[in-house]
């Protein structure tokens, strides 16, 4: 169990900060640039990278539980659990920061984060139950 959960935190998270950086820091930088209000965002000089890489192990961790929990055994199972995780909790922030903030220039940027989220996820997810090696047979 400690096993699974150290892996999966570990290799999710270095996923999830490469991926994010190809994602929304290359491939749709220009995207949401234009569609979301810049105005709280740092520099990229000023960014707090301590904290972005705290953030993605611990995302990567959360995830690894749920798979866990879930009983993923079985790249589909990864799929599909991290699938539905990430498209809940991308429409669960977004539409949050819809209602409260001025973050959204358009409800476009919502559909587009919320889709990008669910994809990104979902691979973490089968980066995570790959790295737990093929199940035991019982």
């Amino acid at each position: 169990m400690i096993e699974k959960l150290l892996r999966g935190t570990l290799f999710g998270g270095i996923a999830y900060f490469f991926l994010g950086w190809l994602v929304w820091g290359i491939l749709l930088g220009d995207f949401y640039s234009a569609n979301y209000n810049q105005c709280a965002n740092r520099p990229e000089m000023e960014m707090v990278w301590w904290a972005m890489i705290v953030s993605n192990f611990v995302y990567a961790l959360l995830l690894t539980i749920i798979l866990n929990w879930a009983g993923a055994k079985k790249a589909i199972d990864g799929l599909k659990t991290a699938a539905i995780f990430g498209f809940l909790l991308g429409l669960t922030l977004d539409l949050s920061f819809y209602s409260m903030t001025t973050m959204f220039n358009c409800f476009t940027g919502i559909i587009v984060d919320v889709l990008v989220t669910t994809v990104v996820t979902t691979v973490i997810g089968l980066v995570i139950v790959s790295t737990w090696g093929k199940p035991k047979a019982e």
